[in-house]
């Protein structure tokens, strides 16, 4: 049974066992998918609404997005899994010859990528969301301004999150253009994402009331 096919109850008990999957990299997944459940109920929250007809094509469109994020985020979290089960697997390679000691530690180069690219990918889907968090937050329902806000918090941890499993996995690899590029991208990343998220905040705040 694959990781997202549990239970809300059997994920929490499956990542809180000696195990380790699910992990970080998956849990991070996990926070995408539901950032993107939060930005598509506040969409919908909003369409049909009579205060709300200007913007209903626009929170159809937001709303469609965040759905198909979702299904990316909830495969991401098998897909983060399955990167370090590969790494693992390597490992196990023999080592009692040159050569393969030469093989296993090509193959372990390879999968290490692999570990570095996923969580890459996971935290370049949920930056692209951020935008789309913020549109809907202040254009939707303001009766629901704070799910808005949960749901960019929420977005910021899958990325952040995702963003460590790059970097853990960038301190293993060889190859010096690639760990720099995927560095610089982390820093970017996440300078940029805390701003998104900070600026969101103190708009939420303010329009409550505090």
């Amino acid at each position: 049974m694959q990781l997202q096919d549990l239970t809300l109850k059997q994920f929490l008990e499956k990542t809180a066992s000696n195990e380790p999957v699910p992990g970080g990299g998956s849990v991070s997944a996990l926070n995408g998918a539901i950032a993107s459940a939060l930005a598509e109920m506040l969409a919908n929250l909003t369409i049909g609404k009579k205060n709300y007809v200007e913007v209903a094509e626009l929170m159809k469109e937001n709303a469609a997005k965040a759905s198909e994020l979702r299904q990316y985020f909830i495969n991401d979290i098998d897909r983060d899994s399955a990167a370090y089960n590969l790494v693992f697997d390597v490992f196990k390679l023999p080592k009692e010859t040159d050569e393969q000691k030469a093989f296993r530690s090509e193959k372990i180069q390879e999968a290490t990528k692999i570990a570095a690219l996923v969580p890459m990918e996971v935290a370049e889907r949920a930056y692209t969301m951020l935008d789309l968090i913020a549109e809907t937050t202040r254009k939707g329902n303001k009766n629901a301004v704070t799910d808005g806000c949960v749901a960019m918090m929420t977005c910021r941890t899958a990325i952040l999150g995702a963003l460590l499993n790059v970097r853990i996995n960038l301190g293993s690899l060889n190859d010096a253009a690639f760990v720099k590029e995927f560095a610089e991208k982390c820093d970017r990343i996440e300078k940029e994402t805390i701003a998104k998220e900070q600026e969101l905040t103190d708009w939420v705040n303010a329009a409550i009331g505090f």
